[in-house]
């Protein structure tokens, strides 16, 4: 039995969605990787706030590298596990050692760009494929990204 025969949708356009969602998963692989390092690493006179929301910026991450290769999983897809898959095709660069708060919140709003540009792309695909679910998650994660966005912007003051 396979899911996509209950869920009503095409095999063929839930490939291309599974696809998408592939690349999103590797990326936030990686930018979770990196979110982490910055927790872990950050350094002056910044650090309580900014040790506290690369955590809970991670934490969500987290959850949706979850939803994502759960969303994968119902589409009869299997997501990939592997860090080197992940590299392979991650758009998101492992930042390195990164312990300046400033240089740390300027890769996470580069890399939500890449994240956008990635989701749209999904939510697109999802869309002509009449698949409302992974429509709906990448519209709630564009939602939060922008607001993300327009706050780090406002923080750097652009």
């Amino acid at each position: 039995m396979k899911t996509l025969d209950y869920i009503k949708l095409d095999a063929a356009s839930a490939a291309k969605t599974v696809n998408g969602l592939q690349q999103l998963l590797a990326d936030f692989q990686v930018f979770y990787t990196n979110l982490r390092g910055f927790h872990w690493n950050v350094k002056g006179k910044n650090f309580f706030q900014l040790h506290a929301r690369f955590e809970e910026m991670y934490n969500d991450v987290s959850e949706k590298i979850d939803e994502i290769a759960e969303r994968i999983l119902m589409l009869d897809g299997v997501p990939a596990h592997n860090f080197s898959q992940y590299l392979a095709v991650s758009k998101v660069k492992e930042s390195g050692m990164v312990s300046d708060g400033d240089a740390g919140l300027m890769n996470i709003l580069e890399t939500l760009s890449l994240l956008m540009e990635a989701e749209r792309s999904v939510l697109a695909t999802a869309s002509e494929a009449g698949d409302e679910s992974t429509v709906a998650m990448m519209s709630d994660y564009l939602k939060e990204q922008e607001k993300s966005v327009w706050m780090l912007t406002a923080y750097f003051g652009k």
